[in-house]
Parts: C-alpha cells; structure tokens; sequence
C-alpha cells in the first residue's frame, strides 16, 4: 500500500506539474509580442473613401455601405459586418491614429466618417498572426518626399514630417500600457513599414526627378531609425488617375515608385504595389476628386489589401526585431 500510495503521490504530482508546465506555455504564447506595423504617407494614406451611402450622388456606389451590400461586392467584404450588419470591430487589431486609437473597425480615415488602406491592410495582417496587432498611422495631408518627409541621406534640412513621423512612432511604443489597457506588458515587434504618398512630388518637376533617390533614402533612413536592418517596406503607386494616365510627371513618379523595388539591396524586403487598375471613375463614386481617388471606398479597400498581401509575402523573407 506504502509504494502504492508514494506512485499515487508521484503522479500526482507529475499531472499537477505537466498542467502548470501547459498553463505557463499557454499565457507565454498568449503574450506573445505585438506585431507593430508604421502606415505613413499624405492625404490618400489618410483616407478618404467614403462610409455612409449618398442615394443622390450615383446611388450610393462607391460607398463602403454599398460595398458590404451589392451582390458583386458583399461576399468578398462581408468580414467588414457584423451578424446585426453593424459595422464589426476586430479586437485582435488596435490602430493608433494620432488622437485617434481602439480596435480596428471603419472611421480610421482622414475624417472619422472616412477609411483609408488601414481598413483591409488591417484585416489582411491581423489574419496572418495569432498575436495581437498594433498599426501605428502616421499621415498628414499636402506632403512632400521632397521637403517635408526629406529623408537625412538626401542632404539639406530634414523634413519636418520626416521627424515627427519617427516621434510619433515611439511615443506610441513607450505609452502602450497608457493607450491601449488590454496591453499586458509582451512587448513588440516592429514588423514592416506600408507608404502611400506622391502627389506633392508629382505635381513638382525638381521633386518628381528626385523622388527615386529621396524613396531609397527614406526606407535607409527608417530603417537606421527603427535600427532594424532589411524591415520590410511596401509602396503603393501614386496611381489615383487610372490606366489613361498620360502625364508625363505621373508616369514618371510611378516609374520611379516602381524602380526602388527593383534595386538590388531591396531585393525581398521592398514591394510596390500598383494601383491604377484600382481606380474607379466619378460616375460610380462619391465625388470627383481625382487626387483622392474619388472617394471610392472599394479603392481604398483595395490597395489596403494588396498592401497587406505585399507586406505578408515579404515578412517570410523579411527581418523584425523584438522590444
């Protein structure tokens, strides 16, 4: 009986010792590191596609409401609705937006009634990780690469949106307990940089012939800032005018956009992303500014979402670092 008793006890406490063992990898895989990605630009990473449905301009269309509800649209951005056909929030997503911050779901655009990329990207990269994802925006309206993002390795004065963009960002990580309260203190990983940003360089001759130097800079430079070697970067093209787009400094901007990907060091780690079939026309959109893709929400939408599957492809070649 004594040794049966003394094997009882073992076991016992083996049982206890594998269920501590299981809970203590449970609550370390539940902490894992946020997965923190920058989304900087101008105004169309701001956003401007448009949420509430206008039945007297177009019917609606372009809208996000008639997105989620049109029979050719509604099954591919049924996630972005609840079963009440409320608007959903994904709790597994938080976005810091200046002010602005909570879990990811609609109004995250230049104006609260707005989306912009963050919209897609978001779920896009949120589905890829189990651990919790934080997208830190940064994008303020009518800003050059040339000037005010003007990266240090370009010579002259650093662009005052080039710092800011960088105080931002850290303030963020250093107050995540502050701003986000379901934060528990599992520190981060900054995992890649998304980039919309172009028509102050395009509408500017000397800006637009500097812009593939001044981009290869700005992806150095944010990476010598976030002391992260390779991180990777994903550009969206400055496409807002379409297919038909014929002139010669939009071309020539989006050639450049194009051709920093393709240098050799940003091989894996840099993506572009073109936009111009993701242009839709003002008779089925909100409105017909051109410069802001008129409005249309289902274009914003896109170029989130392929934003987010460029970032998803280069982060299994792509280099991070844990906080």
């Amino acid at each position: 009986m004594l040794t049966l008793n003394i094997t009882a006890r073992r076991l016992a406490a083996a049982l206890a010792l594998t269920a501590l063992s299981s809970n203590a990898l449970a609550v370390q895989a539940d902490k894992g590191p946020l997965k923190v990605f920058i989304l900087a630009g101008q105004s169309n990473m701001e956003g401007a596609g448009m949420i509430k449905a206008d039945p007297l301009r177009n019917d609606g269309k372009g809208s996000l409401e008639y997105l989620v509800r049109s029979p050719e649209t509604r099954d591919h951005y049924r996630h972005l609705v609840d079963s009440d056909g409320e608007w959903a929030t994904r709790d597994d997503v938080w976005i810091s937006y200046f002010d602005r911050r909570g879990e990811l779901t609609v109004g995250y655009g230049a104006k609260e009634d707005r989306i912009g990329p963050e919209l897609q990207f978001g779920h896009m990269v949120g589905d890829r990780y189990e651990d919790q994802v934080l997208l830190i925006k940064v994008a303020w309206g009518g800003k050059s690469l040339a000037r005010d993002f003007r990266p240090p390795s370009s010579g002259g004065e650093i662009g005052p949106n080039y710092k800011e963009l960088f105080i931002v960002v850290r303030d963020v990580l250093k107050k995540l307990d502050e701003l986000f309260p379901d934060y528990k203190g599992q520190g981060y990983e900054l995992a890649g940089i998304a980039w919309h940003q172009g028509w102050n360089d395009r509408v500017n001759q000397e800006f637009n012939d500097a812009y593939e130097q001044n981009l290869g800079n700005f992806i150095r430079d944010a990476r010598k800032e976030l002391n992260i070697k390779d991180l990777p970067f994903v550009i969206a093209e400055t496409g807002m005018s379409g297919p038909e787009e014929k002139h010669p400094r939009a071309l020539s901007l989006m050639r450049a956009q194009a051709a920093v990907a393709k240098l050799e060091e940003f091989k894996g780690n840099v993506a572009f992303v073109g936009t111009r079939d993701f242009y839709r026309p003002p008779d089925v959109s909100p409105s017909g500014q051109g410069y802001h893709w008129n409005s249309n929400a289902e274009t914003y939408c896109l170029i989130g979402e392929n934003m987010g599957k460029a970032m998803i492809e280069l982060i299994g070649e792509g280099n991070s670092s844990a906080q």
